[in-house]
């Protein structure tokens, strides 16, 4: 089951915090159909927010297609997103990790390790991109505040 955190100090509404949490458990394989979610009443408590925070965030998922409120029983995930192989995604989050203690001992931030990172994705898929220019990438997508990365 996933633990929500919500960032206070990020611009991000808690809302879209809790749905940008799901949709980065799907797509890194921590979450999958069937799952079920949390109680509203436990997000309320372990996060301090309103219910109607995560109601709201449930709703947006549901909207979506990616959970779905069952009467009496809960929410639980009923869509995907992304396809990698778990074991790759595996075997990517231990290198990540282990860069991630590099840049630590380097002494760089979270702003400073997110700012590095949005630039790399920003730059991939500059050279990526269809000779076109069909797709322009957003400079801080997937991008959060300070000290709420997942």
């Amino acid at each position: 089951m996933i633990n929500f955190h919500v960032d206070r100090s990020s611009s991000v509404p808690a809302y879209a915090q809790l749905v940008r949490q799901v949709r980065e458990g799907l797509r890194i394989g921590t979450l999958r159909p069937g799952d079920q979610l949390p109680t509203v009443r436990s997000v309320v408590t372990s996060c301090t927010v309103n219910p109607t925070t995560v109601l709201k965030a449930y709703r947006e998922l549901e909207l979506s297609g990616l959970v779905e409120a069952r009467q009496g029983a809960g929410t639980f995930v009923s869509g995907t997103l992304g396809n990698a192989d778990p074991h790759v995604m595996a075997r990517l989050r231990g290198s990540l990790a282990r860069w991630l203690d590099q840049a630590r001992e380097a002494g760089l931030e979270d702003e400073d390790v997110q700012a590095l990172l949005a630039s790399v994705i920003v730059e991939n898929s500059t050279r990526r991109a269809p000779a076109g220019g069909d797709r322009t990438p957003a400079p801080d997508a997937g991008i959060q505040g300070k000290e709420g990365a997942a």
